[in-house]
C-alpha cells in the first residue's frame, strides 16, 4: 500500500508477507500490480536479520505494519531502501524513525527526500506528537539528513546523538 509519494520516490508499506518473500530468495516484490527489483546491497544485512522478529511481531500486532516501509525509486523501478517508525507511537506520542539506503543510491538526496515525506506523513497519524531519531556521532551522512529534514539535536551521549522533530 502506498504511504506517500515524492518527486523521485514511492514510499510503500513493507508487510510481513513481503518480508517472507525476500527471505525466500525472491529478487523482486510486487506492489499494486507493479514489480520492483532490489538495488545492489538492499536489504542491508542488519535489517534483513530483523525480518523474522518483525514478521512475528506483525502477526501479533498487525497495526504496526503501517509504520514499516520500503523506498522505491520511481524512474529506475528499483527498491533502494527502507524506513520505519519503530512500532508506531509510544505512550507519549513519539515515534522513532530509522532508515537505510542501498550504497549505489546514497549521496543523491534520496534519504532527505524520504525523510521529509515520511516524517510529514508520520506527524499526521493519530496520537503522534513528535518524531525522534538516534544516530552515531560518526554517521555524518545521517547527521546531515536529520538536519536537512528539520530535526533538532536534543541530547548527546557517548557516540550517540538524539534528535527530535515536532513539525515539518
Amino acid at each position: 500500500m502506498l504511504i506517500t509519494e515524492t518527486k523521485n520516490l514511492l514510499l510503500m508499506t513493507f508487510t510481513a508477507e513481503a518480508m517472507v518473500s525476500v527471505l525466500s530468495g525472491n529478487k523482486e516484490l510486487e506492489f499494486e500490480n507493479e514489480f520492483y527489483s532490489f538495488a545492489q546491497g538492499w536489504p542491508i544485512l542488519v535489517y534483513k536479520n530483523l525480518f523474522p522478529y518483525k514478521i512475528s511481531r506483525f502477526q501479533t500486532h498487525p497495526a504496526e505494519q503501517k509504520y514499516e516501509g520500503i523506498i522505491i525509486h520511481k524512474k529506475d523501478r528499483v527498491i533502494i531502501g527502507d524506513m520505519g517508525f519503530k512500532g508506531g507511537p509510544d505512550e507519549t506520542g513519539i515515534m522513532e524513525i530509522g532508515y537505510s539506503i542501498a550504497p549505489s543510491y546514497q549521496g543523491k538526496g534520496y534519504a532527505t527526500e524520504m525523510g521529509r515525506a515520511f516524517c510529514e506523513w508520520g506527524l499526521k497519524q493519530n496520537h503522534v506528537t513528535k518524531i525522534s531519531a538516534i544516530c552515531s556521532v560518526y554517521n555524518h551522512a545521517s547527521i546531515r539528513v536529520l538536519e536537512k529534514i528539520g530535526m533538532i539535536k536534543v541530547k548527546e551521549e557517548i557516540e550517540k546523538y538524539y534528535w527530535m522533530l515536532d513539525k515539518i
